[in-house]
């Protein structure tokens, strides 16, 4: 059973590997390599870079990555979460997922957001499963080996933050 926890350098080499074989999907991520150590922890929310793991590896990871440095955007985040492929089906991005968004609250956000492949069926149905709700289609939002590609954006808004304003 996945326990979820904050992310520590030592699991970078694991979180590393999970990120591979998401990319190498080529349904994930426009990214086509990982990036630095450090420019992975830097471009996370602090606190909110979380791993899964059952004490022996690391079966998926989660960050919230802000969407603006302006003021008015300080509550809105976007949302990354892989699973290993060998832990997907068994609960484990619904605990990173839950995790996160609580986390998110704690900080103060009331928006998330997630751009998501719209083959990538099973992030689709996570997300929705937490409350993420379809805004529209990206069409031709960026390349991948060429072709264009389509992006469905979701967008969840908290129910305790921001909504007693």
């Amino acid at each position: 059973m996945a326990e979820i926890r904050k992310f520590e350098e030592s699991d970078w080499e694991q979180v590393k590997i999970i990120y591979e074989l998401g990319i190498k999907t080529g349904q994930a991520t426009f990214e086509i390599a990982t990036p630095s150590l450090e420019y992975f922890v830097e471009s996370a929310v602090k606190d909110c870079l979380l791993v899964a793991h059952d004490n022996q590896k690391i079966l998926g990871w989660c960050k919230l990555s802000r969407t603006s440095n302006r003021e008015v955007y300080r509550g809105v985040g976007e949302v990354s979460i892989y699973v290993h492929p060998n832990a997907s089906g068994k609960g484990t991005g619904s605990k990173l997922l839950q995790a996160l968004i609580t986390c998110s609250e704690d900080k103060g956000f009331w928006t998330l957001f997630a751009g998501i492949f719209p083959e990538n069926k099973t992030s689709i149905h996570l997300h929705k499963k937490f409350g993420f709700q379809e805004l529209g289609i990206q069409r031709k939002i960026g390349r991948m080996k060429g072709v264009w590609r389509v992006v469905v954006m979701f967008e969840r808004r908290s129910t305790v933050v921001g909504n007693n304003e």
